[in-house]
């Protein structure tokens, strides 16, 4: 077998670009760096010489239509520290050798759109623009540690396995989006960990395949947008809104190659929390998740009118134990979870949460979360009256065994309804509460039935009536007298009997009424009773 001649070798390749197509051909890494920090940082304002620079059409033209490899290597793309001049343009066209790009600086931006690679990998590099509308990999895309300026365009992209993102500075484009990725699918995990945005985070109608992780990272809303808008999206597994684990010395993550995070649990030595911060508004309406969402210790700042919109989301788990939003809302409406894990200090106050319709089936709290507060939690959604929340809360206290707390809450309930009442309904609650809380404490009515029945026992004892027939009526027992009127429907042989007069006359009769208030609440109480039973 004979080697190709190098007689392919264009004519017009200059020192550097001719050592990337011998590099390219051998598989091997093309350095340019100068060795030292500050000349090879492609962040720095050091001003990077032709020779350190490739032109952008040599290195399309490596990627599209390059020369076979030497015998025995496999042709790539591997440059570190080089400086790319003019326009990388490989829209439409298909890939095929591998691709890594590390320390390097784009002079323009790089055009992507509807381009086929296998794996496409730049880390740490200086890019104005990536336009990549429609890319497809049948591998990874890793952009960790980038700097981007304009932001990035991935709408409607395929990524084959994972999308890595971790520690990248985001800039935005004209529409103010950081990140244009709608329609984006990833087909394992997409990791977005430590990131930095100065625009909108856009994954509207996204699929990921795995886990969505963007734990540390701090989202910036550009004008008139929100930080993070992600309505429709889909996780197959957990999305982690959470703090990471970073290194006091570097403020670099622990990694799993390439700059991935540690999931200890506990921090290791020499490494500091940075908690997710989104400043600016967040939705995920209709999102659905397989696992959990996850907003362990996150920090939403709002403005007055923005939201933390979760509105219709389904999930199995939701973590909500952030930081206490200042302004803005949380709104859950329409939401279904099967388990709420949360915390009494993460809900926001009166005005600040909406959750009708929000159905959870297990409260899991972190922490002390007595009945007080979470009364206060059911307050707060419902600057009016709405029976809903406080039913769904009911019913899942119940389903814990919880019953006297449920019995609270529907009492809150009739309490708060009552405040929309007309002014007499409301008198007739006061006094329903006041005797026997309206029959959720049963066991205060028969207290009430007995106080009565011994004020009515001594008061009558003090008088004796006369018989309305002379001769058919028992002996006076002013006990079972006073028990006959505030018993009703059973007759003890004393009521019917005798004449009462002037004030006693009123005091039986209010015995009567009082009796009848009392057994119809204590009734209602037994029905509900045996109902749960």
């Amino acid at each position: 077998m004979t080697e190709p001649q190098d007689s392919e070798i264009p004519d017009s390749l200059s020192t550097s670009e001719l050592g990337m197509w011998q590099a390219f051909r051998n598989g091997s890494t093309y350095d340019l760096r100068a060795r030292d920090p500050m000349r090879d940082d492609p962040f720095a304002p050091t001003v990077w010489g032709a020779e350190r620079s490739v032109d952008a059409r040599v290195v399309a033209r490596l990627l599209l239509s390059g020369p076979p490899a030497r015998p025995g290597r496999v042709a790539a793309l591997k440059l570190r520290g080089i400086r790319i001049t003019g326009t990388l343009d490989l829209a439409g066209g298909r890939v095929a050798p591998y691709v890594e790009l590390t320390g390097c600086r784009f002079e323009e931006e790089v055009v992507l759109p509807e381009c086929h690679f296998t794996t496409l990998r730049m880390v740490g590099c200086a890019v104005p623009r990536l336009e990549a509308a429609r890319l497809r990999t049948e591998g990874d895309l890793h952009l960790p540690r980038c700097r981007i300026e304009r932001g990035i365009r991935l709408t409607d992209a395929h990524i084959g396995t994972d999308l890595l993102l971790n520690q990248i500075e985001l800039g935005a484009d004209r529409q103010g989006r950081a990140l244009a990725g709608d329609g984006l699918t990833v087909a394992q995990d997409l990791q977005a960990e430590m990131v930095e945005t100065r625009g909108e985070l856009s994954l509207r109608g996204a699929k990921v395949g795995g886990s969505l992780s963007l734990r540390g990272s701090r989202l910036r809303a550009g004008r008139g947008r929100r930080a993070l808008n992600a309505p429709q999206l889909t996780v197959e597994r957990t999305l982690y809104m959470t703090e990471a684990w970073v290194s006091v010395d570097t403020g670099n993550p622990g990694t799993t190659p390439p700059y991935g995070i540690v999931m200890a649990q506990a921090p290791a030595h020499g490494t500091r929390a940075q908690v997710f911060e989104c400043r600016g508004g967040v939705r995920l309406d209709d999102g659905r998740f397989g696992d959990a969402v996850d907003l362990h210790k996150a920090r939403f700042v709002l403005a007055p009118r923005e939201e933390l919109s979760l509105r219709r989301i389904v999930a199995p788990e939701l973590r909500f134990n952030a930081e206490r939003p200042e302004e803005g809302r949380v709104v859950l409406n329409g939401a279904k979870v099967v388990t709420l894990i949360d915390v009494s200090t993460s809900w926001p106050g009166p005005g600040g949460l909406a959750m009708g319709g929000f159905v959870y089936e297990s409260l899991v709290p972190y922490g002390h979360f007595p009945l007080s507060r979470r009364l206060e939690w059911l307050a707060a959604a419902t600057p009016e009256y709405v029976p809903e929340p406080y039913e769904r809360l009911a019913t899942v206290l119940r389903n814990c065994g919880e019953d006297a707390d449920a019995r609270e809450v529907l009492l809150a309930k009739q309490r708060r309804r009552r405040e929309t009442l007309p002014p007499a309904a409301k008198l007739w609650g006061i006094l329903q509460d006041w005797t026997v809380a309206y029959g959720y404490r049963p066991g205060r009515a028969a207290v009430w039935m007995a106080v009565l029945w011994a004020a009515g026992a001594v008061a009558f004892s003090q008088y004796e009536p006369a018989a309305i027939k002379r001769d058919e009526h028992p002996e006076w027992n002013a006990a079972l007298y006073a028990l006959d009127l505030l018993v009703p429907v059973i007759n003890l042989g004393q009521d019917g009997y005798w004449r009462m007069e002037g004030g006693w006359q009123w005091a039986a009769a209010g015995l009567v009424l009082l009796g009848w208030i009392l057994a119809t609440t204590v009734a209602a109480g037994a029905s509900r009773l045996l109902r749960r039973g």
